[in-house]
Order: C-alpha cells, then sequence, then structure tokens
C-alpha cells in the first residue's frame, strides 16, 4: 500500500500535501484517544485494585486537555473524603 502512494505521489505531485495531512490527521487522532485511554480519569482499567480512580484526584490536578481560565494549583478541596 505504501508503495502504492509513493507511486500516485511520483504521477501526481499535487497529492503530496493530501498525503501529508491526511497522515498527519490520522496520527492525531491516534495520539489523542490513546492519551484518552492512558490518563483519563473516567477510564479504569484496573477494577480491583483501583476501582473509582477519579476519587484519587485532587483538586489542584489538571486532568482537562486545555482549560481557559482556571489555574488548578490555587483550587482547594470542598468536600469529604471517599
Amino acid at each position: 500500500m505504501f508503495r502504492h502512494i509513493v507511486g500516485q505521489a511520483k504521477k501526481h505531485p499535487s497529492l503530496i500535501p493530501l498525503f501529508l495531512f491526511i497522515g498527519g490527521g490520522g496520527t492525531g487522532a491516534v495520539l489523542y484517544v490513546l492519551r484518552l485511554a492512558m490518563f483519563n480519569p473516567d477510564v479504569s482499567w484496573d477494577r480491583k485494585n483501583n476501582p473509582e480512580p477519579w476519587n484519587k484526584l485532587g483538586p489542584n490536578e489538571q486532568y482537562k486537555f486545555y482549560s481557559v481560565n482556571v489555574d488548578y494549583s490555587k483550587l482547594k478541596k470542598e468536600g469529604p473524603d471517599f
């Protein structure tokens, strides 16, 4: 398949940006899904030892990909420990 793509790119050089953007978009999507699967507290891979990983997050830990106006280092806990 890679040989076919290279052959098409040699015949039609105007397709090279298309291949680059499609490849970059696919790579970015795969990396984002891997990031969500590994670092999101809503996903529990080990139910025996850590059945509720979202309860172990402190109030000053940022788990969102991007936060606009929140400084997580200054937040304080407002509730009981579970």
